[in-house]
């Protein structure tokens, strides 16, 4: 009896951990790791890319937000578009694989140009192929757990695109400074990740039976509810003051952060991106979505209000990690929540579309900081970007129901 008692600690921390990943299919996970290695590729170049332009190829605020705010803007552009090819086509798979291919090959060219226009050029395409890839891998994701498992499923992808994103920028100072590799090697080696990402896609297996019976689904715009819509028009409201972090970067270091402290910084908050993405989604999954999803507009809000006022390098450096609570929290609740307003024959459909107002607005955002910058002031930025998030989420509160008031995405279209 005694030995018995003596394993029962250690066989209620292994139910416990086996519960906590409950309900979750190979295909999560192999899409999990997919989203890991792209966003080491994807991020092992972001925190260098506004020094590359600036100090490198000579660019100015504007061009950092024009770049990246278009590139952005693409890549949330064209997930509409492939998720209602994926929904028509009733292929994932597929589609999925080209944006994981094109968006590795596009890397090295970045490195490769002596003027902005080709970074322009280059990041465009990474970016397009990072949109045709988006929405139906996480229609692949929908589908490969139940309906009450999927906050934790985006959760899961989520903690694999952050971890990745919090071992790129490190691996680019292990490449800088230890190896004292160029910065524009940087961008040519970032392709290796992103092949190991389209691996993981091609391992992931997809169930043609179910795709073959809705071959002939109707996948117009008209066909989603209006709970949709206005969850749309929050996300396009918090949207408008949402631009780039590479303004968050830029003032990072203009408050005195060298390259090397910038990068750990940057790092650090995608660590705790990655570590709250999972307990987010799983949370969300047992309780009201849209509450999660308000701390999120919260901690953006205190985050951009701090960086438009603090002058000392360390608060700032607390305000960027702190702001990971927010990266994580969106990604995986966002999308979980986009997937809860329509049903599965429209699902790459419907998170493609959330993403294309989240792209769209961040356009619009980044274009906007651009001219606030150099024409007005850099805390203007920040002083924008906390205004909208403000109304952001007074539009959420307003205007999205509770979850037991709206209901499943199925039974709204119906």
């Amino acid at each position: 009896m005694c030995p018995q008692r003596r394993e029962e600690p250690a066989l209620r921390s292994g139910r416990t951990s086996a519960l906590y990943f409950t309900g979750l299919s190979r295909n999560t996970f192999l899409l999990a790791f997919a989203s890991f290695f792209a966003d080491i590729s994807t991020e092992m170049l972001y925190p260098v890319l506004p020094v590359f332009l600036t100090q490198t190829l000579k660019a100015t605020g504007s061009i950092v937000g024009l770049v990246d705010g278009f590139a952005q803007a693409t890549q949330n552009i064209v997930q509409g578009f492939s998720g209602a090819l994926s929904d028509k086509l009733r292929k994932r798979k597929s589609i999925a694989l080209a944006g994981y291919l094109l968006a590795a090959a596009a890397k090295p060219l970045m490195g490769l140009s002596p003027v902005w226009q080709g970074v322009f050029g280059a990041r465009l395409l990474d970016r397009l192929g990072a949109g045709v890839r988006a929405a139906p891998r996480d229609a692949l994701i929908a589908s490969s757990v139940d309906e009450k498992d999927r906050g934790r499923a985006f959760g899961l992808e989520g903690a694999g695109d952050n971890a990745g994103a919090f071992l790129g920028p490190l691996l680019a100072i292990f490449l800088l400074y230890a190896l004292h590799t160029g910065i524009r090697a940087i961008f040519y080696l970032a392709i290796i990740p992103g092949l190991l990402a389209f691996f993981m896609v091609l391992l992931v297996q997809e169930h043609p039976a179910a795709v073959a019976a809705k071959s002939k689904t109707d996948v117009s715009l008209w066909q989603f509810p209006k709970s949709y819509w206005k969850y749309l028009l929050v996300t396009a409201l918090f949207g408008l003051g949402n631009s780039s972090n590479a303004f968050l970067i830029l003032r990072t270091q203009e408050i005195g952060a060298s390259l090397e402290m910038t990068i750990l910084i940057y790092a650090a908050f995608n660590l705790v991106a990655a570590l709250i993405s999972y307990p987010a989604g799983s949370l969300s999954d047992r309780r009201d979505r849209k509450h999660i999803l308000l701390i999120s507009f919260v901690i953006f809000l205190i985050t951009y209000l701090g960086f438009a006022l603090a002058q000392n390098i360390f608060l700032v450096a607390a305000l960027f990690v702190f702001y990971g609570l927010y990266q994580g929290i969106f990604r995986a609740v966002g999308k979980a929540l986009a997937s809860d307003f329509v049903p599965e024959h429209l699902r790459a459909s419907g998170v493609g579309w959330y993403g294309t107002t989240v792209g769209l607005l961040q356009l619009a955002a980044s274009v906007v900081a651009g001219l606030l910058w150099d024409r007005i002031g850099h805390a203007a930025v920040f002083y924008y970007g906390a205004a909208f998030a403000a109304v952001g989420s007074i539009g959420l509160l307003l205007l999205i129901p509770a979850a037991h008031d709206r209901g499943s995405g199925i039974r709204d279209v119906d």
